[in-house]
């Protein structure tokens, strides 16, 4: 029996419909930007393997770091205990983190990081005696996990319907994703502040944060907003005395064209939940970095304040090795440079795009190392998309009708020439 049919009788897959989907694809190994199958098929990885792989598949450096700690320290409790890795890689991150965020709290995923960021917001109101402080304002799309606190943030997003009478209040907001060429974002932009001025005024002091995918919603289509617009809310909320959290669990680590989305809103928040890119694409690893005035509110000489949260692998050695290894070749020049020109490369792409498929595409948008752009067809044609681009060896998962690509740092010009080029020919078929 073949790997992918050995699969089928036991596994329960993320995101997938088992009954009508296809047997998955066994892939054998990787190296670099593409993944090799049973027959040795080679497929281009144009989107990081679910946004996490940062430098490609096997690099070599974070491979030697993970053995070289593995041989030393493969895990320890880390309540009462810590070591050497975890310090030194919270150092590493406050080299590029804003400068007020200073307390770094471990967890396992994207999803732990922002359940992380809502309890720590509602529990530093608590411990300071408002403790009707329940509601939180977040933004139609927004995707932060699936965990239940996360799942209740991100309830507008059609992800969590089946859990929606499970999920706590919140006040939810238009989000103004905006395209190029688009003439209607100040309009947009503005009915949303308009809305949040109205909800602040008559429930301010029972909110206790705002949560927020700074510049770019990922999994609702990769929509894009302007960074003037983040900078908008933050200062309107602030205004009111309420806390920030930015969930850049899939916008971190160079994926927006700088290390953070937050250096171009230009407005730090009270809290940052990263993950996914964080090791390089080799190991579970996250953090949600807060302020010192927000950890001094936890600090009594009572249990009762203290954050009662953790997870059986926090802050594991191994994977903190990954993450500083992976750490010093994302902030090495010629990544920075390839960065650089990945974005350039989409511009031209999304460009010879629109110069061949004009009546085709629509809502073309570049931020970073993220492109993407809608088809213009009313029927729902994922399924022969993510067929199209599999038979060409491209590993590309479309969302709905929406194209992207978020590619490992690096791939060439001349491999996303390439590649805009098969995406052309493949848009020749509908």
């Amino acid at each position: 029996m073949k790997l992918s049919e050995r699969d089928k009788a036991l596994i329960w897959h993320p995101f997938t419909q088992e009954q009508t989907a296809q047997l998955p694809i066994a892939i054998k190994h990787a190296k670099g930007l593409y993944l090799y199958d049973q027959q040795n098929k080679a497929y281009l990885d144009l989107i990081s393997s679910w946004w996490v792989n940062l430098h490609g598949h096997g690099h070599p450096e974070i491979a030697q770091s993970i053995y070289q700690q593995a041989l030393a320290l493969e895990h320890v409790i880390f309540a009462g205990f810590t070591h050497e890795p975890a310090v030194t890689l919270c150092e590493h991150l406050q080299e590029i983190l804003p400068k007020n965020l200073v307390r770094f709290f471990f967890s396992d995923n994207g999803s732990t990081a922002v359940e992380v960021a809502l309890k720590m917001a509602h529990q530093y109101w608590y411990n300071q005696g408002e403790k009707k402080r329940n509601l939180f304002i977040s933004f139609e799309g927004g995707y932060h996990g699936d965990t239940f606190g996360s799942m209740a943030v991100g309830k507008k997003n059609g992800f969590h319907d089946p859990f929606n009478s499970l999920l706590f209040e919140i006040i939810s907001l238009p989000f103004p994703y905006t395209w190029d060429n688009d003439l209607e974002y100040e309009t947009k932009e503005q009915n949303t502040l308009n809305i949040l001025k109205k909800e602040l005024a008559e429930k301010a002091d029972k909110i206790s944060a705002v949560i927020l995918e700074p510049l770019v919603q990922g999994a609702s289509g990769m929509r894009m907003c302007r960074p003037e617009f983040i900078r908008a809310v933050v200062e309107l909320v602030r205004s009111y005395n309420i806390l920030v959290i930015y969930d850049e669990v899939m916008t971190g680590f160079g994926r927006t064209g700088t290390y953070f989305a937050t250096e171009q809103v230009g407005v730090a928040p009270d809290f940052i939940c990263i993950s996914k890119g964080i090791t390089g694409g080799f190991l579970p690893l996250a953090l949600t970095v807060t302020t010192q005035k927000i950890y001094d509110a936890f600090l009594s000489n009572h249990w009762d304040q203290a954050f009662a949260h953790g997870h059986s692998y926090t802050a594991n050695p191994i994977a903190c090795a990954a993450a500083i290894s992976s750490f010093k070749i994302l902030t090495r020049p010629q990544t920075i440079t390839s960065i650089q020109n990945i974005y350039h490369a989409h511009q031209q792409g999304i460009q010879s795009l629109l110069s061949m498929h004009a009546h085709k595409i629509k809502q073309t948008r570049v931020r970073g190392t993220i492109a993407a752009f809608e088809i213009d067809v009313k029927q729902n044609i994922n399924a022969k998309l993510k067929a199209a681009f599999l038979e060409k060896g491209l590993l590309i998962r479309p969302l709905g009708n929406t194209v992207y690509l978020l590619p490992p740092y690096c791939i060439t010009e001349k491999e996303l020439k390439f590649t805009y080029n098969e995406i052309n020919n493949i848009l020749k078929t509908i």
